[in-house]
């Protein structure tokens, strides 16, 4: 089983990418992008962080997000967001795709890709690059 290797700094900035299963454009209809920002509200109620800048597209989101500072557990929260997220949608009728052995056997469905990309914001250059990211998507 691969290794991956997350920052791990409390407190820190991050830049995140999110990407749905094979790229299928659940996002694109308002509620959706409603339903994932209910989603993250409820989930930053019992982990907090600062929002800093988003932007949902159809079938994926960047987020940069600001840890409190004795905290460096972002990947709980992807996971409890994306689990939410994931639970309702389909509960409301929303489609998945690409179911697989594989996904079965880990009790996954088939409505985001497994892992997340991150990105350790490391100074205030940095941090305008990937607000202006954002901004430019």
């Amino acid at each position: 089983m691969p290794q991956y290797r997350r920052a791990d700094i409390p407190g820190a900035c991050y830049f995140f990418t999110v990407v749905t299963n094979f790229r299928q454009p659940i996002l694109g209809d308002e509620p959706a992008v409603k339903l994932f920002r209910e989603c993250l509200q409820v989930i930053m109620q019992d982990y907090p962080f600062s929002l800093d800048a988003m932007v949902i597209l159809p079938d994926h989101i960047h987020t940069l997000w600001t840890l409190p500072t004795d905290d460096m557990d972002f990947s709980t929260r992807w996971r409890l967001i994306k689990g939410r997220f994931t639970h309702l949608y389909l509960s409301r009728g929303g489609c998945e795709s690409g179911d697989s052995p594989s996904r079965r056997d880990h009790w996954e469905r088939g409505v985001w890709q497994r892992r997340f990309w991150e990105h350790w914001i490391r100074d205030e250059d940095d941090l305008h690059r990937h607000m202006d990211y954002i901004h430019y998507n």
